[in-house]
Formats: C-alpha cells, sequence, structure tokens
C-alpha cells in the first residue's frame, strides 16, 4: 500500500516563505527517484525538483533554483520543500512524487499524491 500524503501548503504573500512535507508509507525513497512536481488547473505537470537515484543528486527547475530546497528523511519515509522568496508564478498544487528516473517524474511517476495548494498573493 505505498500512499505519499503532502502538507503545509497555504496562503502567502510574495516574498515569503512556506514549507511543504510529504509523508510516505509503503515504499522506501532510496529506491526512487522522488522529488516534487507542482501542476495548475488545465495546465500540464513542471518539474521543481528530484532526486536521482542513479547520483543521488537533487536537481532543481530553473524557475526554482536558489529559491526552494529539498530534504530527506529517510528513517521517517518524509520528504520536505523549503520555498523562500516566493514569487505569483509559484501558485499551483505542489505533489511529491516518485519515478524510476527524474526524466519521466512528471510523465510516468510510479506514485504521487493528492497535492497541497500553494496561493502566493497579496
Amino acid at each position: 500500500q505505498e500512499q505519499m500524503v503532502e502538507s503545509g501548503g497555504g496562503l502567502v504573500q510574495p516574498g515569503g516563505s512556506l514549507r511543504l512535507s510529504c509523508a510516505g508509507s509503503g515504499f522506501r525513497f532510496d529506491d526512487y527517484s522522488i522529488g516534487w512536481f507542482r501542476q495548475a488547473p488545465g495546465k500540464t505537470r513542471e518539474a521543481v525538483v528530484c532526486i536521482s537515484s542513479d547520483d543521488r543528486l537533487a536537481y532543481y527547475g530553473d524557475a526554482v533554483k536558489d529559491r526552494f530546497s529539498i530534504w530527506v528523511d529517510a528513517a521517517k519515509n518524509s520528504l520536505g520543500l523549503r520555498m523562500k522568496d516566493l514569487k505569483a508564478d509559484d501558485t499551483d498544487v505542489y505533489y511529491c512524487a516518485e519515478a524510476e528516473s527524474c526524466p519521466v517524474l512528471t510523465s510516468e511517476p510510479t506514485y504521487w499524491g493528492k497535492g497541497t495548494q500553494v496561493t502566493v498573493s497579496t
């Protein structure tokens, strides 16, 4: 019973910060490429960050590089995303996800959660 549950979303003003978390169960994070993607209604998925199962490095999307950072607690099967200097364009539903490799995190995820809404607005 693989499951991923996101939390921590909410309303934040531009320039603010927010921390998201993801609780996983039924699988080991270490066995997959894991990370976050975001998606607005009617739009395609955008990769935010992915930790590769091949080299264990974190790869960030250009739009969030230097502003977001990922953390993983393998012992607790938890995953998080620290977000700072948030912009209106960051408004999206954020999903934690796993995949066989980072290039397919958005197109062919093995599993993902229901998402948590992040809204950046005054």
